[in-house]
């Protein structure tokens, strides 16, 4: 049975109420994870108050979470590829509320990290299966918009979510903000048990028949362009709140007021991004990429001013713009791979987190200054364009992407 028969069987899908009920239950559960992923960005200077580390190396906690998303999704990916797709993503959501409980009760540095790790494992799987969902239940030229209203709740968790786990974060303790995002994600299992129909995996979906796509150089061509591209915007949003307190000079009460300023470029990025990329798929990730080494440039002029920096940084998060567009690219050219390819995606992505919050640590500790993290984004989108300029090269002499999956194949 078809996703598209059993939610939207009469009618337009996107205004269906058996299609609004799933895509706000999918979206709570992106509200958790998008809440847990990028709050402890906002709580790095109490984290390593509390591990007595310096605060570069308590960014190594957010690269411990991205790991393991980048482990976790092909892992988790490939062994369910058989599961009914409800049964799924109840498991992983009830996995990530059970890693985040734990997180909060981390007793050292050592064991956070460990904890980052496990809670982030589900991420990827998640998100890639929810987004296949989503997508199969409107005509193939409005899946970008179908995903971008899922990962609504991934955008909003930044407008809404961080800036309340934030506040509770730097009043009752960094512990508390995870034990926050673990009774949101809980929550979010039961509403997605209640509005997804058991829907039954893709016909002879198989383990091997997911890793078939690991053949293909385009789908690697797209995940590098987001591993490396989408690291610039991770590599600045890591470090903001001691840009802002050590360089702009604003004080702690202001900051969760411009993370909600990331929040609302995140969601304008991602609906834009999204209707753009269902009229031209290729033209939005290429001039999402330039778009990105733009505004992130633009941090080491604005960053010594609060109102020309808090413009930035909305700015900064509209390159979320990138998620919706790469995310259909791979559903076009995985094949019959599209749980795998879908959950790598998000791979990328947090490869990303990963390799920004590095890099722009490396470039702090170096002694570069915090604004360095501007030059350190910037490098990232022109690498990420390269690699996108090699894709489309390595395309045109042959390597053209399949056409879009049926609905069936959610």
């Amino acid at each position: 049975m078809s996703a598209t028969s059993s939610l939207a069987p009469t009618g337009d899908a996107a205004t269906h109420p058996a299609f609004r009920a799933t895509v706000w239950a999918l979206g709570l559960g992106g509200f958790a994870i998008g809440t847990g992923e990028f709050v402890i960005m906002g709580l790095l200077p109490e984290v390593a108050t509390t591990l007595q580390v310096s605060i570069p190396q308590a960014g190594h906690v957010i690269s411990a979470y991205a790991l393991g998303v980048v482990v976790g999704a092909p892992l988790l990916a490939v062994l369910t590829a058989h599961w009914p797709r409800r049964l799924l993503l109840v498991v992983l959501m009830v996995l990530f509320a059970l890693g985040n409980l734990a997180s909060a009760a981390a007793p050292g540095y050592w064991s956070l990290n460990l904890l980052r790790f496990m809670a982030g494992m589900p991420h990827g799987t998640y998100f890639g299966v929810a987004s296949l969902v989503a997508a199969s239940l409107v005509p193939p030229g409005r899946r970008a918009q179908a995903v971008g209203l899922m990962m609504l709740g991934l955008t909003g968790a930044t407008l809404i979510g961080v800036p309340v786990a934030a506040w509770l974060g730097q009043h009752w303790g960094w512990r508390s903000a995870f034990v926050l995002v673990g009774v949101i994600a809980l929550l979010a299992s039961v509403m997605i048990h209640r509005a997804l129909p058991n829907l039954p995996a893709p016909e002879g979906a198989s383990p091997l028949r997911e890793l078939a796509a690991l053949s293909n150089p385009q789908v690697w061509l797209t995940l590098g362009i987001g591993a490396i591209g989408f690291g610039g915007m991770f590599a600045v949003f890591s470090y903001i709140k001691p840009t802002l307190i050590e360089v702009t000079g604003l004080s702690l009460g202001a900051i969760p007021l411009v993370l909600a300023l990331f929040g609302v470029g995140m969601i304008a990025g991602n609906l834009v991004g999204a209707r753009l990329a269902d009229k031209a798929l290729l033209p939005t990730i290429g001039g999402t990429l330039v778009w990105s080494a733009l505004v992130l440039l633009l941090m080491l002029v604005t960053a010594p001013y609060a109102a020309a920096v808090s413009l930035n940084v909305l700015l900064v998060g509209t390159v979320v713009a990138l998620a919706p567009a790469l995310q259909i690219r791979l559903m076009d050219v995985a094949g019959e791979a599209q749980a795998l390819a879908a959950a790598l995606n998000h791979s990328a992505f947090n490869l990303a987190n990963a390799l920004g919050a590095w890099l722009g640590g490396l470039a702090i500790a170096g002694g570069l200054g915090w604004t360095s993290t501007g030059w350190v984004g910037a490098l990232l989108a022109v690498g990420g364009l390269v690699v996108f300029a090699a894709s489309i090269w390595q395309q045109r002499r042959g390597g053209k992407p399949r056409l879009p999956v049926a609905a069936s194949q959610a």
